[in-house]
């Protein structure tokens, strides 16, 4: 009998073990390996969060093993859960195309998608940013798609660049007819004030302006919002959709022109609207950024940096991606980030934390080794 029962504690510590190093069934372990239902990790890179008839639905870049940087080979996947902690593969919710002409076509660059449900159509609208094939990021586009069910298959609409033909919301006549030196020297004061003032804004007015790190989101009032960086990075832009979300409607603000934010993630709270954004330091971490505004194409304001604690100035390592609330609490919202592995994406791990309240009712983040959903109790 001896045998039998050695056997039994070994798999036994091997069950322990599993369940420590890892992501268990009803905790969060932010940047351990984190697990589907078919013990694979999962598979959502940049990804936004859905809620629909009782599910959460994860969308993000589904990566390729042995594959380097952002390349998209398959598309974007999708999982739901009913719990968050534990979720269910639901496979491709958005494939490439293999049709070379497509904007979509496999080794295209398919980046941070999200999914809304419009009331109105019926339908759940995925937008996303999207490099073309072989152009580096100078396209910056975005792409829309629409599936009759969350988990798709959803199909593929067109890529834009956004608001082609109109200025942005606040933007003086003055502005729209000043003239622009063909060439300046970059970060030079000049170069500085020429951006504020909209050089970039001009350069793309017939063609529709840049859209790369992208989210969504919808207001109390049901109207959409496109939230992407723009102007070479340099500045993010609010734009508004239309009524089906599948596209712009020429109204957008600009957000901080020179200072350089991306990964941009929204929530609301008691009539306030958060931002928390990114630096732009390619794959590398920088510090979060906080901005604050009293409705969404309002004037945005920097406030400062989320994070507290170790490791606050490299966002603990990670890059933000989409906020959103837990159904059923009150003022809670969890913070999506990223932890990017270049050299094997598909290793990337998710940095998942509470967003937590100060006296002054500002939102900070900081560092949990292991939490769960209790803590909003």
């Amino acid at each position: 009998m001896k045998p039998v029962k050695s056997i039994i504690s070994i798999l036994f510590l091997l069950i322990l073990f599993s369940n420590s190093s890892g992501q268990n069934s009803n905790t969060f372990k932010p940047g351990e390996i984190w697990t589907d239902n078919n013990g694979v990790h999962i598979n959502a890179h940049g990804g936004g969060m859905l809620f629909w008839e009782g599910k959460y639905y994860w969308f993000g870049e589904h990566k390729t093993e042995g594959r380097k940087g952002n390349k998209a080979w398959v598309g974007v996947h999708c999982y739901s859960s009913e719990n968050l902690t534990e979720w269910k593969d639901e496979g491709v919710a958005l494939s490439v195309s293999k049709n070379q002409k497509s904007p979509i076509v496999e080794g295209s660059v398919i980046e941070r998608p999200k999914v809304i449900y419009n009331k109105k159509t019926d339908k759940f609208v995925m937008w996303f940013h999207l490099e073309l094939k072989g152009q580096g990021y100078s396209a910056a586009k975005t792409g829309v798609a629409v599936a009759d069910k969350p988990t798709g298959p959803y199909t593929f609409l067109k890529a834009v660049n956004p608001n082609a033909g109109h200025w942005p919301v606040r933007y003086s006549e003055k502005l729209r007819d000043k003239e622009f030196p063909e060439k300046m020297e970059s970060w030079t004061d000049e170069w500085k004030q020429a951006v504020k003032d909209g050089m970039l804004v001009h350069r793309n007015f017939e063609k529709g302006q840049m859209s790369r790190d992208m989210t969504l989101y919808i207001d109390d009032d049901g109207a959409a919002y496109h939230i992407h960086a723009s102007e070479e990075n340099l500045t993010l832009h609010i734009s508004e959709l239309n009524e089906d979300y599948t596209d712009f409607i020429g109204k957008y603000i600009r957000v901080l022109p020179t200072g350089h934010n991306e990964a941009p993630s929204i929530f609301k709270r008691n009539g306030r609207y958060f931002m928390i954004t990114s630096g732009c330091t390619g794959w590398d971490p920088n510090a979060a950024r906080l901005l604050v505004a009293d409705s969404v194409m309002g004037d945005w304001k920097y406030v400062e940096n989320p994070c507290v604690g170790e490791d606050a100035e490299l966002t603990f390592h990670s890059q933000s991606t989409f906020i959103f609330p837990v159904q059923g609490e009150k003022d809670a919202f969890i913070f999506m980030a990223d932890r990017w592995h270049p050299e094997n994406a598909i290793d990337g791990r998710y940095v998942w934390l509470p967003v937590q309240f100060k006296e002054n009712d500002m939102p900070y983040l900081e560092w949990m080794d292991e939490w769960s959903l209790n803590f909003f109790e």
